[in-house]
């Protein structure tokens, strides 16, 4: 069938079962608005920031494991959607981004808009194509899609100048998808899996180590099956919270910088580490020469670049963690004895006694440790959590319950403030059965905060819990630890009408003082279903603790810090 460019690119999201594109329209890429204008097959909601529009595809796509789909302009268009993509290339998100370029004939000519778009996408997705002609368009969408989704996750980028959005050209997209440089393995190598099981037999204190890589593969089921079957125990790293559930007696908890004494603890005594899409990343390991230093290594992973990167995997394999964990499994029965486990279980039952994950109560100040868990103590698994970065979205990590995968939408990777607010609303529109929770500090609400129009105006009610500490309170935490408290700018002591603010877009807002109060305005806020914003004052120099120092070995925890 004969048609223009634009509309190929609309029929091509038809043929993808798209149903929801986050964008914002501008001159180059007018055509394909042109064409959204005349179709009711999928909806388009336009953010007010083209990177808001990244992050709230970014949060659709974890919450459902669909591709996320967001489409902006050349030139500031584009670059402003790039942190957005970075964020995705980070944390392995699937999106497919298409952008408006200027005309062929004005490339290279510094013409209005004009951005080196491709050249800039390079370093931050997977994959990114510049198309120049328009019959190439059905196989670069197809492409896009499927190299998103498949092997290791990520963000695809399509550019297309807007003659070739004008062009007039077969469409057919029937075709299979043929790359002879991309197969990704999915099945792992029979030997090797042979080997790691041998190994597991053979260990006196292995250890789970899971990462994020297992929500990504909607693996969580299988891994808990293989943990209750062979009886070892767990832990999560940041981007896996949630895939044993916070009630399953076999995970210890969080590891890395603000992980629990017991999981940091756990992984430095291990003789065998088990690593199921995890990333071995800084944040983890800590010094790395120190980091579980008399463990070998069974390392899980789809993509072969990731394996002994960092850490050397005495057993490697390559393959999907759904299918290798589920090969596991049955190679284990019979062979793996629980009972061996028993001394090491009772060992890390005595890490947990000894220094448990808690904070101290103050009279008259709400602690931010006390509102993550309250939260979850009202609304537990009917709520999916976002976060934006900063000292709440560790304190998030640590004391909320996630019981599922993909429970829990923050930015893992590259650490992006702005990212929570517009990522709750994609959240949303993703599941709208479940309330959606973004909490943010004081600093990185005011990033992305023009969203509030977007999530009023197409009903994406977002309850955002501001932990307000009158601080960028991470940097100030690490100033007061490591800079004798030289708190060069990070005190947010101006602060604007947050009430007043939420209420000027046709939101509601709570000012909370009390726990009373904070529980009467998450109940109100949730009951209303409409987007709010609940300002609670918390204590001003709360610090999050464990904390392991950066380049500090993970059995060097600061546990507790007294202010002089």
């Amino acid at each position: 069938m004969q048609m223009s460019g634009a509309q190929m690119v609309i029929e091509a999201l038809k043929h993808e079962g798209v149903d929801t594109v986050f964008g914002y329209p501008g001159g180059a890429i007018m055509n394909v608005y042109d064409e959204i204008y005349k179709q009711d097959d999928f909806q388009h909601i336009l953010t007010r920031h083209e990177q808001a529009a990244v992050h709230a595809a970014e949060g659709y796509a974890k919450v459902t494991g669909k591709v996320g789909v967001a489409m902006v302009t050349s030139g500031p268009g584009f670059t402003n959607a790039v942190t957005g993509i970075a964020d995705a290339y980070m944390d392995s998100i699937p999106l497919v981004v298409i952008s408006g370029q200027v005309p062929m004939s004005l490339i290279g000519t510094d013409a209005f808009q004009e951005i080196d778009s491709v050249g800039i996408s390079r370093s931050c997705t997977k994959h990114n194509y510049l198309v120049t002609d328009a019959a190439d368009l059905p196989r670069v969408l197809k492409e896009a899609f499927y190299l998103a989704a498949t092997g290791r996750p990520g963000p695809v980028h399509v550019d297309i100048p807007k003659d070739v959005t004008a062009q007039i050209a077969e469409f057919d997209y029937s075709r299979p998808v043929e790359m002879e440089t991309y197969k990704p393995t999915t099945k792992g190598n029979a030997r090797q899996i042979k080997k790691a099981i041998e190994a597991i037999a053979a260990a006196k204190r292995p250890l789970l180590y899971l990462g994020g890589g297992i929500i990504s593969a909607n693996a969580a089921d299988e891994v808990r099956a293989f943990a209750k079957m062979t009886g070892i125990p767990a832990v999560e790293t940041f981007m896996a919270r949630g895939t044993m559930g916070a009630d399953n007696p076999l995970v210890i908890s969080m590891l890395g910088m603000h992980g629990s004494y017991a999981a940091n603890m756990a992984m430095s005594e291990t003789d065998l580490v088990i690593g199921l899409g995890a990333r071995f990343d800084d944040r983890v390991t800590g010094k790395l020469s120190e980091f579980a230093k008399n463990a070998d290594v069974i390392h899980v992973d789809i993509d072969p670049a990731s394996i002994s990167k960092l850490v050397n995997a005495e057993y490697p394999i390559v393959g999907d963690v759904k299918y290798v964990v589920e090969e596991m499994t049955t190679l284990a029965k019979g062979k793996v004895d629980p009972e061996r486990y028993a001394p090491w279980l009772e060992t890390i039952d005595h890490f947990n006694k000894l220094h448990p994950l808690g904070y101290e109560e103050e009279a008259g100040t709400i602690k931010p440790q006390w509102v993550i868990e309250r939260i979850g103590q009202l609304l537990g698994e009917k709520a999916n959590i976002s976060t934006d970065v900063g000292q709440h979205q560790m304190w998030t990590a640590q004391f909320y319950p996630f019981t599922r995968p993909r429970q829990f939408i923050s930015s893992g990777g590259l650490g992006t403030m702005g990212f929570g607010f517009p990522a709750a609303m994609g959240v949303k529109r993703g599941d709208m059965e479940r309330v959606s929770i973004n909490v943010t500090g004081d600093g990185s609400i005011l990033m992305n905060i023009q969203e509030l129009m977007t999530s009023v105006e197409y009903k994406l009610p977002v309850i955002n819990v501001i932990l307000n500490n009158h601080f960028l309170g991470m940097v100030r935490q690490w100033q007061t630890l490591f800079y004798d408290k030289r708190y060069s700018e990070t005190d947010l002591s101006m602060q604007p009408n947050w009430v007043g603010l939420v209420e000027s877009f046709g939101g509601v807002g709570y000012n909370v003082e009390t726990k009373e109060e904070f529980d009467a305005a998450l109940k109100d806020a949730v009951e209303k279903n409409v987007v709010a914003m609940i300002n609670v004052s918390v204590s001003r120099f709360e610090n999050v603790l464990p904390m392991v120092p950066a380049g500090g070995s993970l059995f060097n925890m600061m546990l507790e810090y007294k202010d002089k």
